[in-house]
């Protein structure tokens, strides 16, 4: 464990870092980054980065929030608790889905995402 300190302290970071500019972090930064460096297991890595972001989103709607009052509350209650069931939803089937099958759709939805941002 001592030794992958340094790495998960770098992909804390990257996560952070991008979670502050982009409003993403877990999925599109740290679970890869877990999965590649770390060699977690793609499910143990998006389990991972969800506990992580709990507190990376918290702190970020607080800096937002307070400094910069850039937070619309209700909007993001009105967002986030319908959201409650696609994660219960994507939770029970990523359970269902060969681990292959994730990363590979995973793969396909990030390239998408930056030939989107790209074009």
């Amino acid at each position: 464990m001592p030794r992958t300190l340094p790495r998960l302290a770098v992909i804390a970071i990257l996560a952070g870092g991008f979670s502050g500019l982009f409003g993403v972090g877990g999925g599109g930064i740290m679970v890869p980054l877990l999965v590649l460096w770390l060699g977690y297991e793609e499910r143990e890595a998006t389990g991972t980065s969800l506990a992580a972001i709990v507190i990376i989103a918290g702190v970020a709607v607080l800096v937002y929030g307070i400094g910069y009052g850039k937070v619309d509350v209700v909007k993001g209650v009105v967002i986030g608790l319908p959201a409650v069931a696609g994660v219960l939803a994507g939770t029970a089937l990523q359970q269902r889905v060969p681990t292959r099958a994730i990363s590979g759709i995973f793969a396909v939805v990030l390239l998408a995402s930056a030939v989107s941002l790209v074009v």
